[in-house]
């Protein structure tokens, strides 16, 4: 089963063995030009499908960040900071003409719901009736996953089912659990005149290391996972700060939605030993005290795969399956 992810600055193309739960071949993982005209992005993308192996004919599953029409193919980024070029384009029928082979079919699903369907499949959610599947990044993506299916709507589920459209102490819940609240935290504890915001050397690949406006030589949550390992207060009670603000905004939609499981995935997942606490205690609170001894919380057991197994049991199904797609996904 041929699938693509596209990413913010990436897209991915595969082949998927759904019956052993890998991909075949080569996995090619591509740049893409997220400022670009649309002319380019779209040739990114088909450029990048033609590197696999794929059948004539084939039904391809495209996992796709928000926002984004998924039934239709119709982009509708739009002051989003990404793929703005888009807004309004027919994807599939853009993508259809530009890729060789041609593909039968393009079945498109949002990113994060691709994620949670390839945990429920093969991963940390596997054997759950009712999971919640998390990714941690530039933002906060989320699946809430009914026997495998996406559910993005009705009374179980936050609005859109989106956790990142939550909110925390009255703020947007990404004010405090992103990559930039994170490392703005970090900075904000720490006093200029002690030289450590300075001293700490600039990430690689980060322009000006912050994103931080106004402070420079702020470390990525990476590092700042590190200094907290390696006894750094500050370093620590930012990450706590973050993550049990996360478990308290999911606490009240995990006990409605009946979920047994917990995954979080994403950027942030390899600092599983400096989330699960915080998280955990936060799910605790209120409404979700009791449901929270009882919940499995995990990190994702297929970070790198997840969301092309994902897309290729979605484009699997068939196609009067319902569409799974949510609002803006920035994680």
């Amino acid at each position: 089963m041929p699938v693509l992810e596209v990413g913010g600055t990436h897209v991915t193309a595969a082949l998927v063995d759904l019956s052993g739960g890998r991909t075949v071949g080569e996995v090619v993982r591509r740049p893409l030009p997220a400022q670009g005209t649309a002319e380019e992005i779209l040739d990114g993308i088909a450029a990048t499908a033609a590197r696999i192996d794929a059948p004539a004919g084939a039904a391809w599953g495209v996992a796709v960040p928000g926002p984004f029409d998924y039934a239709s193919g119709i982009a509708l980024f739009e002051d989003v900071g990404k793929f703005d070029a888009l807004y309004g384009v027919d994807v599939r029928a853009e993508l259809s003409r530009r890729m060789r082979p041609v593909p039968g079919a393009l079945r498109f699903l949002n990113d994060a719901d691709a994620f949670g369907i390839g945990e429920c499949v093969v991963g940390a959610a596997a054997g759950h009736e009712r999971a919640v599947c998390i990714t941690l990044g530039s933002g906060v993506g989320s699946a809430f996953l009914d026997r495998g299916e996406p559910v993005n709507d009705g009374p179980l589920v936050p609005p859109d089912g989106s956790a990142h459209l939550l909110s925390y102490d009255g703020r947007p819940l990404e004010e405090t659990v992103s990559r930039r609240a994170i490392r703005a935290a970090y900075a904000g504890a720490v006093p200029a005149d002690q030289g450590l915001v300075g001293d700490v050397p600039d990430v690689p690949g980060v322009p000006d290391a912050s994103g931080v406006p106004g402070v420079p030589g702020v470390p990525d949550v990476h590092a700042i996972a590190e200094l907290a390992r390696g006894g750094d207060r500050d370093a620590r009670a930012a990450l706590e700060h973050a993550f049990r603000a996360l478990g308290v905004a999911l606490a009240p939609w995990l006990a409605r939605f009946g979920a047994t499981a917990l995954v979080v995935g994403g950027s942030m997942a390899a600092s599983w030993d400096l989330i699960e606490g915080p998280l955990r205690s936060g799910a605790g609170t209120g409404a979700g005290a009791g449901r929270a001894v009882r919940l499995r919380f995990r990190a994702a057991e297929r970070a790198h795969d997840a969301p092309l197994l994902g897309a290729a049991a979605w484009a699997a199904r068939p196609q009067s399956a319902a569409v799974a797609g949510h609002g803006p996904h920035v994680g």
